[in-house]
Order: structure tokens, then sequence, then C-alpha cells
């Protein structure tokens, strides 16, 4: 992490949530602060185990470029490690299978890596550098049950022991509150009962669901690691398959509300048959699944503007998926994460405190790139609700100009590669209609396709 000058401090913190979100932020405010303490509602294990209180942690993840570069300015010693350990790190899409707008993106374009660990196996890592950095602990086993303060500042929250008396809450002050609890942050709700006004939402759900099975087995074919079929408008099945650690598959199958993925083994693998291509159902056809199939459904994107609480308001922050859910099919929660936690360290980089609505306005812009992306393509998908759906004579335009676009990605080295760094969260969405070489290769020249064969490197 970047050098900070002296004279900052933030008093007593404590973190509520102790998954990768909550450990980066304590991680990034330890410097600046008397003191952390992180409130963890379950129980850790010894070692890279799913936990009860973090769903998504039985599913596929990816740590795109952008986490990667964020993970390396928090936690430079991380990175070696994981890879390693055995964290598989792969070029997009030079070593993915990856299919998209009804053909196969050329492997011989330009490629950024990304990491495709497990997320126990991740969250373990993490949580070993952070628990040992001085000033931060950690308690398990605790569970937050509302907040302190008034209806103009937060400080502490009221906790008890999980699995003993319920009526046996304790107070424990605090000079700065950190919801990190994810989803289910009940922060809303506790505003309300300080007599305090609750953030306003920007929702958009497209009610897709999807379900994530281990397997082992020989990598696919044509030196291909994994693959990626992106769900679409006119398409709307999915499935994303990539290595993770000892020898395993990780494989995620996708589709609309009315075609959820089965969770019993065969009809999991059935669903694939359904897929616009048959390579990758031929190969899960021929891999030994290691756990049975684990179903999700909240895929809601919901950004919270906490940011926008009355101008005296203090002693509150809100950060990850607390602040800005994302549809988790898009992969994009860990580096936002990430990315949140390396916000927060370069605004306390500065001579002065900044106050906690400067803090949540830089956690809210962190996240910008990925709330554009993720809403941007669930707005064309059949059967979006919300109010930050996106209609109107110019969403059409734009709609068209991008689905002209992504029919370049396929074989155009100049429109691949900016398309895959809007995806990577590593330059904004608005680069592809900004850039002059972008705008004239999609407008001016016509898609060559690709063979329907999978691609060769």
């Amino acid at each position: 992490m970047r050098a900070q000058s002296p004279g900052i401090t933030l008093g007593h913190v404590v973190v509520t949530g102790g998954s990768v979100a909550g450990l980066l932020t304590a991680l990034a405010l330890a410097p600046r602060a008397d003191r952390v303490t992180i409130l963890e509602r379950d129980h850790y294990e010894d070692g890279p185990e799913p936990r009860s209180g973090v769903p998504q942690s039985r599913h596929t993840h990816v740590l795109l470029a952008s986490g990667i570069n964020a993970l390396g300015e928090l936690l430079p010693e991380l990175l070696p490690e994981l890879r390693d350990a055995g964290a598989p790190w792969l070029a997009v899409p030079g070593d993915l299978g990856v299919w998209q707008a009804g053909q196969w993106i050329s492997r011989r374009n330009p490629s950024a890596p990304v990491m495709t660990p497990s997320r126990p196996f991740l969250e373990h890592r993490i949580r070993e550098h952070v628990m040992a950095r001085p000033g931060i602990e950690v308690r398990t086993s605790t569970e937050v049950t509302g907040l302190l303060g008034t209806a103009a500042r937060v400080t502490g929250v009221m906790v008890r022991d999980r699995g003993g008396d319920p009526q046996a809450r304790r107070r424990l002050p605090a000079d700065l509150v950190v919801d990190a609890t994810g989803r289910g942050s009940r922060t809303p709700a506790w505003l309300s009962e300080l007599g305090a006004a609750p953030p306003e939402e920007d929702v958009l759900d497209t009610g897709r669901a999807y379900a994530t099975a281990v397997f082992t087995g020989d990598p696919p074919p044509a030196d291909i690691r994994g693959f990626y079929l992106v769900p679409e408008a006119v398409q709307p099945l999915g499935t994303i398959i990539l290595p993770a650690e000892n020898d395993r598959w990780m494989v995620t199958l996708s589709g609309p509300p009315d075609q959820p993925p089965p969770t019993d083994p065969a009809g999991f693998v059935d669903f694939a048959s359904r897929l616009p291509h048959p390579a990758p159902h031929k190969w899960l056809s021929t891999a030994h699944p290691v756990s049975r199939p684990v179903g999700y459904r909240r895929t809601m994107n919901r950004r919270s503007h906490y940011e926008r609480l009355a101008p005296d308001f203090t002693g509150l922050l809100v950060v990850g998926d607390a602040a800005c859910a994302l549809n988790p099919v898009y992969g994009q929660g860990v580096s936002v994460a990430a990315l949140n936690a390396v916000a927060l360290a370069r605004a306390l980089s500065g001579g002065r405190t900044p106050s906690t609505h400067d803090l949540q306005r830089a956690v809210l812009r962190s996240s910008d790139f990925a709330w554009e992306v993720a809403t941007g393509a669930d707005s064309s998908m059949p059967g979006a609700t919300g109010n930050a759906l996106r209609s109107g004579r110019a969403v059409r335009l734009l709609t068209r100009y991008l689905d002209r676009l992504r029919a370049h990605v396929a074989s155009d080295p100049v429109v691949c590669t900016a398309n895959r760094d809007v995806l990577f969260l590593l330059t904004p969405p608005r680069t592809l209609v900004t850039s002059p070489r972008v705008l004239r290769r999609v407008l001016l020249r016509s898609p060559v396709p690709t063979p329907r064969d999978l691609p060769t490197p």
C-alpha cells in the first residue's frame, strides 16, 4: 500500500462482516485508525472452506485484471503467493474458448490475465495476511444486531455472541462503523430505527438464475483451459467453466428465470446440451462431478446511495455488496471489493481527514465502471425491471451500435482489446463510443466471422 502522511486518525473503526470486502477495507483503514475491530457472524475454519454466511463461496469466481492490480497495491506479496500455491492465471481470450454474439472470439487477439482460484482459497489467503497486521482484531461468531447513535451520527453497534443468549446484547462504541455485510445488509432498517432516512436505491433485476458444481477431468481440447459462453437477450443461456486450484474445475450454468439450471447432477449436465455451442456439454459429459450443483437466484443489481444522506450525517461507511451489489454472473464482486479498498486508501493518503461522505463517494466512484457494465448488459435482457432500467430512443441506438461492436470483437484485435478492457474494469464503458479507432472499425468495416470450430491458439 502507498505511504501515508502522519496526523490523520479515524479512532476506533468497527467493520461488520469479515469476508473479502470487510478484510480489505480493514486493511485500507488500519494505517489511519487507532485500532480496527472486525466482527464476523460465522466461525472461521482453519483452512479454505465455504461458509454459510457467504452463499457465493460455492460458486465460480474470477479476479479480473483490475482486481489483480488492486490486490497488488493492497497486498503486493499476495499475488506471487497465490500463484505459487496453485491459483490458475489465464489469458483472456488467449486461454479460453469465449463465445459471444454467435461466434468464437479469436484467441490470437491481445489478452489480459485473470486469476481463477476458488472463493474460499482466495479469501483464506487474504484473511491470513489481514489478521497478521498489527492493530486489527477479528472477533468471530459475533452477530451485530443494530446501530448505536442518533439520526445524525452512528457511534457504534450492538452485538451478541452467536449461539448464546439472544437477549445478552452489549454495546461496542466506535468512531467509525463500516458495513461490509453484503447483500443481506440490515443497515437501511437500522438507520430508520435511529430516525435517519434510509438511502435512495437504484435497482435492476432480470431474475436470472444460475447453479455451480465442481468437477475433475482432463482439460478441454485445442489447448483450451476453460469456456465462457456469454448470455445475451436473443440467447439467454450461458456458462463459465474455469480451472481452480488442486486440479478442479468450477462449472457455472445460467439461465433466465423460466429456465433455471437444475441442481441435480444429471439434469445439470443435460442443461449444458442446450447451450449455443456443443463443446462445453461434450467436455462436461466426460468430466467427473465432485460436488452436487448449488443454485443461486439473488442476482439483482442494487446500488445504495449512502453518499446522499444528510450532509451532517457521519460515523458510517458502507462498502462492497452492501453498497453496490452486482449481478454475480459478470464476475465483478471480488474485484470491486478490492477497488473499494484501494479508493479508501488513496482518499486517506492526503494531509487531511476526509469526511465519511468523502469516503463514501470514493467507494461509489470505484464501483462505477462495474455498475455501468452490469446494468448495461442486464437492461437488454427480457423481463428486466427496476428504476435503473435503461430505455428510450437513445438507448435503442446505443444498443444497435453495441450489437455491431460485439460482432467485431471476435476477429478485430482493436475492438476486442477495447471491449475486454471495459469488461475487466480497466477503462470506462464510454470509451467504446468515444474512441476514434474503435468507432471507425465498428462503423466503417464489416465484421469478419470466425470459424464455428473451437478456436486454436
